[in-house]
């Protein structure tokens, strides 16, 4: 089952990552000015926006991660050095019962037993998550639309644990839910069809599909995938995490290597962990990296043996959740085809949100989808249901069929599900009669756009790629994530805040996710709050420095196909 050679995209020579530019090149990246003009700029301090548009690009590709500022990393260093320092004093006095302890401990019963909660496992937890748990798992109450009613709750006892006051926090500007296209909502054609069938098949199917759970709707929902991404089927899963988790070991095992990109979702990563596969991890979107190791896997085989690999599966996401960074896929590609490898994309945030007509990282570069081994995404996301997909060759989804235990033991997708997902993938389509999907589609590309550049004209630290509707603000210090929660959220603005170890040590965050539901006046009163709280809490890092995210020493790459 190796791919054909042929039908790349790009057969000439071409320098680091597939650039040709007018201007200066350096490792893939095309500066957007000539070197000496790029150089005045620096030195005036000026922004340099970091494009690539070479050979296998057919638009540009801007991207940019500013540097962290070198006082910020080292205070950001001792913050942490400092709450770790009173945690081991804390756990000091835990130990001796001068103050009270909260987390769980085994019984005095159990105490020669082997330890079941580990305690230096739990050190973080006790003494630095704690401080700021108030910012997670607050319960909404409404459809989470532009705006969402949060049930307000207090803690008496430092965040270990919480009570609800019976009021309602109403009308809170939702900046985190990934409701990318607004098809999450109450009203509407989605809410009446999915009634509809509800009345019809009830809620549950009670059986996995190979049994009797398999559903006309089930068989128009795949029809309609595939359609939908351009390949010949698809197959639809209960929950998108066991869409990856699940279906990864039934591709790959034992002989078989996987390159993975190192801020791979958790699915994926538990999905390639239980494959048996040897797993090898290439530095983010860096395409050396990840040529070094495949030339690495081709010339050295399978380590003592050094036979062949029996497959080579290339793992990538089309938008990283963390980071709203952009697959660099015309290369990925290029090298899956060089090498004869595999390619499994995971288009779980990028599917509906990216693309003219929302047909994700695919189309939005112009490529053709059955470069791709294995398409897979999610429903929970800008179709505002839950599951997930695979889509790709009929030969691989009737192995699926039979081999994946996603498929085999997983009770079917729940009918009114099904119809919110096919109800909006026809109005994405446009096969409802309507424009309405292709205008979410253009009103989601025009608000990130918007977004993105306020804050970067604010000052603010942002990671990602300008057209990520996932835009990551840097708050870096530990007692600012806190703070920037609970600030957000006294403005009525619900975001959500990331930390270590989700992130690095010294990269924590607050994430925005824009959506089509946004209007440019809910962003506008955003906008008007986040830049209040940042100047009050010293947020505005930026020295408009942008940092290519491959700036990094690794050979040229070409891109050259070879020959069978």
């Amino acid at each position: 089952m190796r791919p054909e050679p042929g039908g790349c995209c790009c057969r000439r020579t071409v320098r680091a990552n597939g650039c040709v530019a007018n201007g200066e090149v350096r490792n893939g990246y095309v500066r957007s000015s000539a070197a000496a003009a790029a150089a005045a700029a620096a030195a005036a301090g000026q922004i340099h926006h970091v494009t690539q548009n070479g050979g296998l690009y057919k638009r540009p590709f801007n991207e940019a991660f500013e540097e962290t500022p070198m006082l910020v990393a080292v205070l950001t260093y001792v913050g942490y050095g400092v709450l770790t320092l009173f945690g081991y004093l804390r756990d000091f006095l835990r130990y001796w019962r001068i103050e009270k302890c909260h987390h769980a401990t085994e019984r005095e019963e159990q105490k020669d037993f082997v330890s079941l909660y580990q305690d230096f496992e739990n050190f973080y937890t006790r003494n630095l998550y704690m401080r700021i748990r108030d910012n997670w798992n607050r319960p909404i109450c409404s459809v989470p639309g532009a705006r969402v009613d949060i049930m307000e709750r207090q803690s008496h006892d430092y965040n270990w644990s919480f009570k609800y006051t019976g009021n309602i926090i109403k009308g809170v500007i939702n900046m985190g839910s990934y409701n990318y296209l607004g098809f999450a909502r109450n009203t509407g054609s989605c809410q009446e069809a999915a009634a509809k069938v509800l009345e019809e098949y009830g809620a549950g199917v009670c059986s996995t599909r190979q049994e009797i759970g398999n559903l006309d709707k089930h068989e128009e929902l795949e029809e309609l995938v595939a359609r939908f991404l351009g390949v010949e089927a698809a197959m639809a899963y209960g929950m998108g995490f066991a869409t990856n988790s699940m279906n990864i070991p039934a591709l790959v095992g034992k002989g078989c290597l996987i390159l993975s990109d190192e801020l791979n979702h958790a699915s994926l990563v538990l999905g390639a962990r239980l494959s048996g596969a040897t797993i090898r991890i290439f530095k983010h979107n860096n395409m050396q990296s990840l040529e070094k190791l495949l030339k690495d896997a081709i010339v050295y085989g399978q380590p003592r043996t050094r036979r062949p690999w029996k497959k080579i599966l290339i793992l990538v996401e089309g938008i990283y959740s963390m980071e709203g960074s952009i697959v660099r896929l015309p290369e990925v590609i290029a090298l899956k085809k060089k090498y004869k490898a595999y390619l499994y994309l995971d288009e779980a945030h990028s599917i509906g949100a990216l693309g003219p007509t929302g047909r994700g990282v695919v189309e939005y570069f112009g490529l053709d989808p059955e470069d791709v081994d294995v398409m897979m995404g999610t429903f929970t996301k800008s179709f505002g249901a839950s599951g997930g997909y695979i889509g790709g060759k009929k030969e691989l989804i009737d192995y699926l069929r039979t081999h994946s235990h996603s498929a085999v033991y997983a009770t079917s997708l729940s009918p009114p599900v099904v119809e919110q997902i096919i109800t909006s993938m026809k109005c994405i389509m446009g096969q409802d009669g309507t424009s309405l999907g292709k205008e979410c589609v253009q009103q989601l590309a025009e608000n990130t756009r918007y977004f993105r550049r306020r804050l970067k004209e604010m000052g603010f630290i942002i990671y990602g790629n300008e057209d990520s509707p996932v835009v990551p603000l840097m708050l870096y210090m530990p007692a600012k994530i806190g703070a920037f929660g609970r600030e957000m959220l006294k403005r009525n603005i619900g975001v959500v805040v990331v930390g270590f170890p989700a992130t690095p040590i010294i990269e924590s965050r607050a994430r925005f996710c824009l959506s089509a539901a946004h209007t440019k006046e809910i962003l506008d009163t955003a906008l008007k709050e986040i830049d209040e709280v940042g100047d009050l809490l010293q947020l505005k890092y930026s020295r408009h420095r942008l940092v290519p995210l491959l700036d990094r020493p690794f050979d040229e790459t070409t891109y050259e196909e070879t020959e069978d």
